[in-house]
């Protein structure tokens, strides 16, 4: 197991498979040194485990939780185009979509469940550039989705 796995076992979590496309795309592709995800759900054994709009169906910390578990999503999308996740350099930038309630505008909070993630998994390499972005929808009706772009060692 990668130094990664190691501490996402610390902090009591498992990389899970790949989220399966639910379209014409693919959950990762690489080019050079960059890997780039699709925007990952936070699919737990294949399904939603909430749905509906944050501020409304679904509280702000409900949806922290469930963006980081998009963030491990990502990581497990990254894996199966890196091969290892030791071989992250840097996460890049990190783009999430929070499906919003007409009146709130909590976006970057509800983020903060990946980005603090991926700061517990990855230490300084975690540091990333972000955009919080509140939408209408999301597919399958999901509060969150996020997508991240990371930079791979030579």
């Amino acid at each position: 197991m990668s130094a990664v796995e190691d501490r996402l076992a610390e902090l009591g979590l498992t990389l899970p498979a790949v989220v399966p496309p639910l379209a014409a795309y693919q959950p990762a592709v690489r080019s050079g040194r960059y890997v780039y995800t699709s925007g990952q759900l936070p699919m737990v054994d294949g399904k939603l485990p909430v749905t509906g709009k944050v501020g409304a169906e679904v509280t702000p910390d409900e949806a922290k939780d469930l963006a980081r578990t998009c963030a491990l999503n990502a990581l497990a999308a990254v894996k199966s185009v890196a091969g290892d996740l030791d071989r992250i350099a840097r996460v890049v930038k990190v783009v999430g979509f929070v499906a919003s309630a007409s009146d709130f505008t909590g976006q970057p909070a509800v983020l903060n469940g990946a980005s603090e993630l991926l700061g517990e998994v990855l230490g300084d390499k975690g540091v990333h550039a972000r955009s919080a972005v509140g939408v209408a929808v999301l597919p399958l009706d999901s509060p969150v989705e996020v997508e991240i772009q990371v930079e791979l060692a030579e």
